[in-house]
């Protein structure tokens, strides 16, 4: 059977039963990596413009167009910046109190369902490896139940467990590699934001407080 002439559901199917939670993983990785990259889209803004705007209102004492502006503003540096201004006029602890409350609300949101992908990357290659153990033992299984009968072992009456302990373990890593990638990809836009996020606050409260 050549490799090369199969379409995917032959091939799929010549991996065994592994190559279903395989393709799960796949499908649930691409459906993060999908909804991640459309979210860091809607909330990506221009910081430092935005800061600026702030920042010029609040000079003026013009509290409530500061907060306007914010809630403007769909992203989460503007609500981690709002909880810092509703605290103006408090001490520098409560302010800073606020805006950590506020993080701790908007930086899980953020992440959301980046641990998921890195399982998803780290799971994939296992059950790849656990298609090529199974196969391997259909293999065994067809040759000792060929040598209790006393009938000869043929490369074809083996062909079957080497498909699916090969095949698993290539669909295993077709669908980690990318996944890691797009996790680590991912990881690295979401700190740089956070970090966006972190250097505003310290800008705010420097600027409330000095």
């Amino acid at each position: 059977m050549d490799l090369y002439r199969m379409n995917f559901l032959q091939v799929f199917l010549a991996g065994g039963p592994v190559m279903w939670p395989i393709l799960l993983c796949s499908i649930f990785a691409l459906a993060i990596v999908l909804e991640k990259i459309w979210f860091l889209y809607k909330i990506k803004i221009d910081t430092q413009d935005f800061l600026t705007k702030i920042l010029d209102k609040m000079k003026r004492h013009d509290t409530k167009e500061a907060l306007q502006i914010c809630d403007a503003i769909k992203s989460p540096i503007a609500h981690i910046l709002k909880a810092g201004i509703l605290k103006y006029d408090r001490p520098r602890p409560q302010i800073i109190e606020s805006i950590e409350d506020a993080s701790l609300y908007e930086i899980p949101r953020i992440e959301k369902n980046l641990t998921t992908l890195a399982t998803i990357a780290h799971v994939s290659p296992l059950l790849g490896l656990l298609g090529t153990v199974t196969g391997m033992v259909r293999s065994f299984q067809i040759i000792q139940a060929k040598a209790s009968s006393f009938h000869p072992v043929s490369p074809g009456d083996l062909a079957g467990g080497i498909w699916e302990a090969l095949l698993t373990t290539v669909f295993g890593l077709i669908v980690a590699i990318p996944t890691f990638v797009a996790y680590n990809y991912l990881a690295s836009r979401i700190n740089n934001f956070i970090l966006e996020m972190e250097k505003a606050s310290t800008e705010l409260v420097n600027f409330l407080t000095e």
